[in-house]
């Protein structure tokens, strides 16, 4: 029979788990009366993590009020009590936002990969003005790679360098990566089937709740970027993301190159999935250009070439997938590790 206390026993002793998260998760795995309050939680959502989260969400929203004072103080046992008994206390609340909610952080390290394709999809084309497509993103500033500054090893500066939210990545390889601006976004628009939206409170107080309460350093840097997303609001679509597709590149205004960005998203579709974003690709690109800049894993996404790297082999593929003629032809720009924060160029400036 598993026992239901050793992922709270796990947690606390994880490296990188904060103080007050370890005092907390060490104390709900202690409390019988508490593991027997989650066991109505389907056993995805009842470990450390969500459960953690769901507390913080009460804390923040102002319906835990001992919390709230124990985390202030940042007392580890007054936190551990006031958790356990701000559970038993809020049982279906916590029931609750545990069945409608998954443990979540917003992404920003995907623009340093990101800005330069997106650029080069635009100059490729000869479009002065974008049109960005998340498809399937995590909660993220995918769609915000214009309004992000991304600082290179080499020097160079990407994107926009009085945003609040300024990135560093390293490059690798003989390779420069050009320093083309990201044209004008005319159009963000989010395609998914359950989007976080990013200027919803309810929302945005669910991604702080999902940081540990005694980094107030990565509250902030999370409340910068959220005031980017705020400032350009995306327009969102919710549904299947590949029915939904041609309707997203509806929405980008004539003259604007629309370009559908996925970043680790195709890795979630079955291969015949992602045979028919291909195929949906090509039927949008029947009736005008588009764009589709891919950062998935080795040999996922159709059509980029994978340079005779193996799959699964610790980096990803910068993909471009353009019009050429009657059908898509894709291209790999570069290789990128750890999300974003390493990358090589391959293609030509």
């Amino acid at each position: 029979m598993t026992d239901p206390a050793a992922p709270y026993r796990a947690f606390a002793q994880a490296a990188g788990t904060s103080p007050l998260d370890a005092h907390v998760a060490t104390a709900l795995g202690r409390s019988a009366a508490a593991l027997r309050v989650l066991q109505v939680v389907p056993a995805r959502r009842r470990g450390p993590v969500p459960v953690l989260a769901a507390l913080h969400d009460l804390t923040l929203a102002g319906r835990a009020p001992g919390l709230a004072a124990a985390h202030a103080a940042a007392d580890g046992e007054a936190t551990a009590a006031a958790a356990v008994d701000t559970l038993l206390r809020s049982a279906p609340e916590v029931a609750a936002l545990l069945a409608r909610r998954r443990p979540a952080s917003l992404v920003t390290g995907h623009c340093a990969v990101l800005q330069p394709a997106v650029a080069e999809a635009a100059s490729r084309a000869g479009a002065g003005a974008v049109g960005l497509i998340g498809l399937d993103l995590s909660p993220g500033l995918d769609l915000h790679v214009d309004r992000v500054g991304t600082h290179l090893d080499t020097g160079q500066h990407l994107g926009d360098p009085a945003s609040p939210v300024q990135l560093r990545a390293s490059v690798v390889g003989p390779g420069r990566v050009p320093e083309r601006a990201v044209p004008a976004v005319v159009a963000r628009i989010g395609v998914g089937r359950d989007p976080l939206d990013l200027t919803d409170p309810d929302d945005a107080r669910w991604l702080h709740a999902c940081l540990a309460p005694d980094r107030p350093a990565e509250s902030a840097r999370l409340a910068e970027a959220l005031a980017v997303a705020a400032a350009a609001p995306p327009h969102l679509l919710r549904g299947d993301p590949l029915d939904l597709l041609p309707a997203a590149v509806a929405r980008v205004p004539a003259g604007a190159l629309p370009v559908v960005l996925t970043t680790w998203a195709v890795a979630r579709l079955t291969p015949d999935r992602r045979l028919r974003l291909r195929r949906t690709l090509e039927e949008v690109a029947a009736g005008r250009a588009v764009a589709w800049v891919s950062v998935e894993g080795v040999g996922v996404a159709p059509g980029v070439p994978t340079l005779g790297d193996r799959p699964a082999s610790g980096h990803s593929t910068i993909g471009l997938t353009l019009p050429d003629g009657p059908v898509l032809r894709g291209e790999a720009l570069g290789r990128c590790w750890s999300r974003g924060r390493l990358l090589s160029w391959l293609a030509a400036g």
